[in-house]
């Protein structure tokens, strides 16, 4: 189980690096992060997967990889936490 610590610093890490108009608070861990939740897209992927490579040296290797990950908040820190380095 993630922390919550972990899950809002994910979320602040989506706002930062897409530059988004919300806080940490508005966003929920099972928000979608495309379509009808926050709304991202194919671009907003690729830039949030350079963002988390950048910061927790943690690669998204394709399509379907992402697609799982990129699902939720909770699932992208479920990701990131379980495939991160020691």
């Amino acid at each position: 189980m993630v922390s919550r610590e972990f899950k809002d610093e994910i979320k602040e890490l989506i706002i930062t690096s897409l530059k988004l108009d919300r806080t940490p608070e508005s966003i929920d861990d099972n928000d979608a992060l495309f379509q009808s939740g926050l709304g991202l897209d194919s671009i907003d992927a690729l830039e949030l997967a350079v963002a988390i490579e950048r910061k927790y040296r943690v690669t998204i290797p394709d399509e379907k990889v992402g697609k799982q990950a990129f699902s939720s908040v909770a699932a992208l820190a479920d990701y990131v936490a379980t495939h991160r380095p020691a």
